[in-house]
């Protein structure tokens, strides 16, 4: 066996274990999440049932898939739709304590637009005051 091949058969061993372990958790922690919460979305509402659970997923709220107490206060049943736009949401979303934030928009394009809009109509055209 080449060293190559050694590298390679390590590293699919390591791959085969991450996700394994990766499986146990999850399996663990949406088991105790149906088990605690309705089978509802907590954004859109949609509601559940066995024939189309495998829909609803377990999101954590803080991000880390790693932390998941037992009283389940790190997570939300979402579906899968309202799922990924929660983390889209959070791919898009610039964060809040960056220093480089862009100044606020103070270009103001309809200024003055009164006074051109009354320059163009005639007297007999205007609104009472």
């Amino acid at each position: 066996m080449t060293q190559d091949d050694e590298r390679r058969t390590r590293l699919d061993a390591v791959v085969a274990q991450a996700r394994r372990e990766q499986a146990q958790r999850e399996a663990g922690y949406r088991h105790k999440a149906l088990a605690l919460f309705p089978w509802v979305c907590g954004r859109c509402a949609r509601t559940f049932d066995r024939s189309n659970r495998r829909e609803l997923t377990v999101h954590h709220r803080d991000h880390n898939h790693d932390n998941n107490p037992e009283d389940g206060s790190n997570w939300e049943l979402l579906c899968r739709w309202c799922h990924d736009n929660e983390h889209q949401r959070l791919v898009e979303q610039p964060t809040s304590n960056r220093d480089d934030q862009a100044e606020v928009a103070t270009h103001r394009p309809f200024s003055g637009l009164d006074q051109v809009l009354r320059a163009i109509k005639p007297d007999s055209e205007k609104p009472p005051e």
